[in-house]
């Protein structure tokens, strides 16, 4: 006989393998090859085939329990994750409240009413304080979830997310109670007060006409006001069609909401036939976009993706800090996600460390131009430091923004070329004045413009403004294609370009060179003074300095004092210019009465203000310690 298991020959019928070891004891019993079984004490012996087929089988079903295939009906279909947030009526207007926004598990083929549930469990358990009573699901827009917009579709959360084209991570829907939704509790002269946004809509396009129809408040108030109550049917019936009545009354308003929502939250794409109708078009886009949404809410959107619990470390000298920068961001742990922990060394080698609540990661940002490999770095910072609630950069020219958001009218100046040579070029070929001038001047620059590409002789003298144009795009643009293209992808990072293309006018401030500068009125609205009782001795003698403190500003503004207004805020946030964000934390003004020289917390964003007996004293003592506070160019 054999071992089934190493096939080495067996002179008997042994228990274990001699060679192998394996118990073998099924084996006994067998007989010689081409006889019967035979019967021992009414007992069959099975033969040594036998066997090995049953355990031939008994092998085959094990090896086949490694590779049984996962039935794809037996898994079970994974939710999506949505964000839920609330809404409340303020002053006539739904506004959306900060901070409560909340993801959201749901699947595709839900409807409103079971978004809605969910969604008002959600945010319950996050808010103990959210108030009792029947909701309502919204859109951003704050028009009811009922159809997909501009349709007669019934909801649901793939066709809704299939109509914007959105990814379920960036759907956001709102809740809203009914008491809210249908309020008017402000007049209509509250229309003009500040804090009420109008959005202005012109429409260039022909659109379905469900998204056009006109409401009428006199039909509204006829249908509404004048019906006679039912006393018959319950009074839970009553309220019931009360609501489906107003729901009614609000359709035609809430479709055209809806225009607004997809134009805000939808790319810029102008079709026209006219070069003249597409910038007109665009223009009005931007403004319609920047009278709807503020940069401060678009950050506030970016900078939830923020990790909290994590941070990214950055070694900075603050005698050089882009080199620390540039060591920061190329590191292989580096997450643009993760907070930010900045440690800074001064001259004298010491060390202060910054786990901060808003100042070191603004300073990390460099308004320099940066070199030219490094292009992409420089989007990045750039990137991060709005994000995280840093300043923009404030240096690119608009003809260079205008390229990076996608604008296909793209303008410059001559004053944009910064090559005298070149300069001067443009000057004399746009200042000729006859068609033979022009052309001889083509011929005294042919080596300058043929390496532009725009070597022509235009048949009348208007073509001087094309050549002078198609050079300045040559200029800025395109013989640094591939540094803007490196440029571009570094603000990619937390889809910071996305919000420029979407968002021009927004941000066009905080990216572009302009000469504005802070206002002693703009910076005395940032900082929040930290006063002492009322009636108290300490609260008249704050309230004195807190005086000299605006005399300051407004002293400093008319360039009267030593310093700057950039160089006080500087001084207190470690920021040269105001971000697209509110500054966080808020910058506060505390009283020092131990001290007769300002002290500042760029980590806290406080200035600690001295109190002095007089203003020439005050404004002195200002004077001489931002001059010479360590650190940040103001040394």
């Amino acid at each position: 006989m054999y071992c089934p298991y190493c096939g080495a020959s067996l002179d008997s019928c042994p228990s274990f393998c001699s060679k192998c070891g394996k118990n073998i004891t099924f084996l006994k019993g067998k007989v010689p090859d081409g006889n019967e079984p035979s019967t021992s004490g009414g007992k069959t012996e099975t033969s040594s085939v036998d066997c090995f087929m049953k355990f031939r089988a008994i092998k085959e079903k094990e090896r086949k329990t490694f590779f049984t295939k996962k039935s794809h009906a037996s898994k079970k279909d994974k939710g999506v994750k949505i964000y839920i947030g609330s809404m409340e009526r303020h002053c006539g207007v739904l506004k959306p409240l900060r901070g409560k926004r909340l993801p959201l598990e749901v699947e595709t083929n839900w409807t409103s009413e079971q978004v809605l549930i969910a969604g008002k469990k959600k945010v319950k358990d996050f808010n103990q304080d959210m108030e009792d009573g029947p909701y309502v699901l919204l859109y951003p827009d704050g028009s009811e979830v009922k159809n997909i917009p501009g349709t007669n579709t019934p909801f649901k959360l793939q066709l809704y997310k299939e109509a914007i084209g959105k990814a379920y991570q960036r759907i956001t829907l709102y809740i809203c109670t009914v008491e809210d939704f249908f309020a008017t509790d402000c007049n209509e002269d509250s229309s003009s007060e500040d804090s009420v946004v109008q959005v202005k809509f012109t429409s260039h396009s022909q659109h379905d006409e469900s998204d056009t129809l006109i409401w009428d408040s006199a039909d509204e108030a006829g249908s509404s006001s004048h019906r006679p109550p039912d006393h018959s049917l319950p009074v839970q019936e009553q309220e019931a069609g009360k609501i489906r009545t107003n729901i009614q009354e609000h359709v035609r308003d809430q479709q055209k909401c809806y225009t607004n929502y997809t134009r805000l939250y939808a790319p810029i794409v102008i079709e026209s036939d006219s070069e003249g109708s597409d910038q007109s078009t665009q223009h009005v886009e931007e403004e319609w976009i920047s009278d709807a949404i503020s940069a401060a809410d678009i950050v506030s959107d970016l900078s939830q993706k923020i990790i909290r619990t994590s941070c990214s470390r950055f070694n900075i000298n603050r005698a050089n800090i882009w080199d620390g920068a540039v060591r920061g961001f190329k590191r292989a742990s580096y997450d643009p996600l993760h907070d930010m922990l900045v440690k800074f060394t001064d001259d004298e080698g010491s060390t202060e460390d910054a786990v901060d609540t808003g100042g070191p990661k603004q300073k990390i940002y460099f308004p320099v131009a940066v070199r030219e490999d490094e292009y992409f770095l420089a989007g990045r910072m750039i990137a991060v430091s709005i994000v995280h609630g840093g300043p923009g950069p404030r240096f690119l020219s608009n003809m260079l923004y205008d390229y990076l958001i996608g604008r296909t009218d793209i303008n410059g100046t001559v004053e944009d070329v910064t090559d005298e040579t070149m300069k001067a070029a443009l000057i004399e070929i746009s200042s000729a004045e006859s068609l033979d001038e022009l052309h001889t001047l083509i011929e005294k620059y042919e080596s300058l413009l043929q390496t532009a590409g725009c070597f022509d002789f235009p048949q009348s003298v208007k073509g001087k403004d094309n050549i002078v144009k198609d050079f300045i795009l040559w200029y800025i643009i395109y013989r640094n294609q591939y540094s803007v293209q490196r440029f571009r992808d570094g603000l990619s990072t937390l889809d910071v370009i996305n919000a420029l293309q979407q968002h021009p006018i927004a941000f066009r401030p905080y990216m572009c060179y302009s000469v504005d500068r802070l206002t002693a009125v703009s910076l005395e609205d940032v900082f929040k003074p930290q006063l002492s009782e009322p009636g108290s001795t300490r609260r008249q003698e704050e309230t004195r300095i807190l005086g000299y403190w605006r005399d300051y500003l407004l002293d400093t503004g008319e360039q009267e004092t030593g310093v700057s207004l950039q160089n006080i805020l500087m001084f207190a946030t470690g920021l040269d210019s105001l971000p697209p964000s509110t500054i966080v934390p808020q910058p506060r003004l505390i009283f020092e009465r131990s001290s007769k020289f300002p002290i500042a917390s760029t980590c806290a964003n406080t200035i600690k203000l001295p109190v002095s007996k007089s203003y020439d004293e005050f404004k002195n003592a200002m004077d001489f310690g931002i001059q010479n506070s360590p650190g940040f160019g103001l040394r």
